[in-house]
Parts: C-alpha cells; structure tokens; sequence
C-alpha cells in the first residue's frame, strides 16, 4: 500500500512485549513497571493482525521487544507468521542473551534473519552499559546463529565518553565471520535524549583512514535503511543507519505495532490508532481499516533535529525497538 507521500509501506515491525532481561541505560533502566499482560496482544491476535496487513501490501515482519525471546513461546510465534499468505520474511532483534538456547527452535519455524544489539565488547563496560553480566551469553547468541546458518547483523549504537572507541573491535566481527555490523546513530526517543548522538560519518573516516577509500555495497541486506561498505579482507560488510545526520525518511517503508496493539507510523510523534479493541471484537475488516489509515496518515518525516518537535514521551521500550 502507498502512504500520502505516494512510499511503498510493505514492513511493520511488531512489539511482542515491553519486558526485558538487560537494564540498557539509553532504553530501559532499573524501575520502569511492566504492562499488565491482559492489556498486551495474544499470539493469536498477532496472527489476526498480520493477516490484515498482509491484505495491504505488509510482507516483511520484525518481531521485536522488549526482549522477544523473554516471552514464552515466541520460536512459535514467528513459526505462525510465516503461515500467513503474503508474508514472505519474518525476522527478530534480540538482545541475545537468550539466543544460544532458541536458536534451533527459531531457525526450524522458519526465521528469515535475527539482528543482536551488542555495544561492546568489553565485560566491565558491558555491566556498565546493560546493568548485567550478560556479555558470555550474547557471544555464544552470536556462535548459535552462525552455526544455524541464520543470516545475522550485529547493531551497536556508540556512546560519547563511553563505548565510542570500540568501533574497530566491533567492526572485526565481520571480518572473520560472514555477518553485517551497523552503527545506528543514537535517537532522542525517552532516555535516549540523555545521550548525545555520535555522527555515522565519524565512524566511516575512521574506517577509511585505517583501510582506505571503502566501496559501497550495494546488495541487498535487508529493509532498513542502513548504507553499507565493503571492508578489504571482511568477510561481512559494515552498514550505517544515520538517523540524525543522514535523514531516509522519503525512503521510510515501515510501520510499527506496540505490544499494547497501537499503529505507529513514525518514532517521533505521539500519533497512534489502536486495534486492540477491534482485534478483540473480532471485527477485522475495522483492523484492516485503521491499518490503512495509519498507513495513508504516515508524516512526510521525523523531526528528531528539533527536540521540541518531538511529541513521543514514551520510553522506546513501551514503544517497540
């Protein structure tokens, strides 16, 4: 389906659920209060929903969180969605903590790709930044994925002052395994706003002063809107997802679904129509309607530059990653 600005919208991204086993400080620090689970989606509603999307052209799903892989029974919920006719990639971001043990379950109900946020790879700065001792059980994450033959990327958003330094260590992963590393520009969402955003093209004059002028990669690796590099003797590329100083909005091809059942077409703004009531009523052909509406009413762009522009209050959490 077409939005007003005349983009092909085939993507949602779906939150299962706002809980999480990491305590990341930019995301979702210690004492933030969960969703009471009767107000979050059921599978089956999930399943109800993607149906309809898929009527209008949806026919690529994230599965995202929180922690997807926190809630029980998400391997079959990703297995459910590939059933849907129409949808033809169902993928999932993780954590990675709990990877390692899903990954057999995942790749057997059909997981198209999974994408692991990991900002260091230092221990203590690990616990620093994700409030746990965690850092082992994303490394072995990564190792079951690769052994399963799940395409993988890695996303690592620096920090000023703290992380920022780690990009070579980071970029190596991809150069003895066949995996995209992204740096994603960090967005002025909830905590985020704390944190100052650290340029992409920083990163890449790094890169090129250490290897050279780098060739961009123009294959496809996904729906985002990540720019990739070929890096000499990398297995995998290095991708850049630049919100802040790279703005894609006129290439913007997605929606969003909270937990809570809400349709967001764009992370700045607090505009959203619920479906939940019409899912739990039954009445699908109204889901479908205020899908499309949502879809129709999509802003021509974000307006993260300007802080006081953006109306979402919500933590990313609440939101969906």
């Amino acid at each position: 389906m077409l939005d007003g600005q005349g983009r092909t919208i085939d993507y949602m991204r779906i939150s299962i659920t706002d809980r999480c086993n990491l305590r990341c400080r930019y995301c979702m620090p210690d004492g933030i209060s969960w969703i009471p689970m009767e107000q979050i989606l059921t599978y089956e509603e999930l399943e109800k929903l993607v149906r309809e999307a898929a009527k209008l052209g949806i026919s690529k799903v994230k599965v995202t969180g929180g922690e997807p892989l926190v809630r029980k029974g998400c391997p079959s919920l990703v297995g459910m969605l590939k059933q849907v006719p129409g949808i033809d990639q169902v993928t999932l971001t993780t954590n990675g903590v709990y990877l390692s043990k899903y990954a057999k379950e995942l790749k057997d109900s059909g997981l198209d790709a999974v994408n692991v946020s990991l900002d260091t790879l230092n221990p203590k700065r690990f616990f620093e930044i994700t409030g746990r001792d965690d850092l082992e059980s994303v490394l072995e994450g990564i190792e079951a994925a690769l052994q399963y033959q799940i395409p993988l990327k890695i996303n690592v958003v620096l920090q000023r002052g703290l992380n920022e330094t780690e990009w070579m260590d980071l970029a190596s992963l991809a150069k003895e395994n066949k995996l995209d590393v992204r740096f994603i520009e960090m967005m002025p969402i909830g905590y985020g706003k704390k944190y100052e955003s650290i340029p992409n093209e920083e990163i890449l004059q790094q890169l090129e002063r250490e290897y050279g002028t780098l060739k961009k990669d123009t294959r496809v690796h996904g729906n985002g809107p990540a720019i990739y590099y070929q890096v000499p003797g990398y297995k995998g590329s290095i991708g850049f997802i630049s919100a802040m100083h790279g703005k894609f909005c006129q290439y913007c091809n997605r929606i969003r679904v909270t937990s809570t059942g809400d349709i967001k077409s764009c992370l700045c703004f607090e505009d959203q129509i619920s479906v939940k009531d019409a899912l739990r009523a039954n009445n699908l052909q109204e889901v479908g309607r205020r899908l499309a509406l949502a879809i129709r009413n999509k802003p021509v762009a974000h307006r993260f530059e300007d802080h006081e522009m953006i109306t979402e209050q919500r933590k990313m959490s609440s939101i969906g990653g």
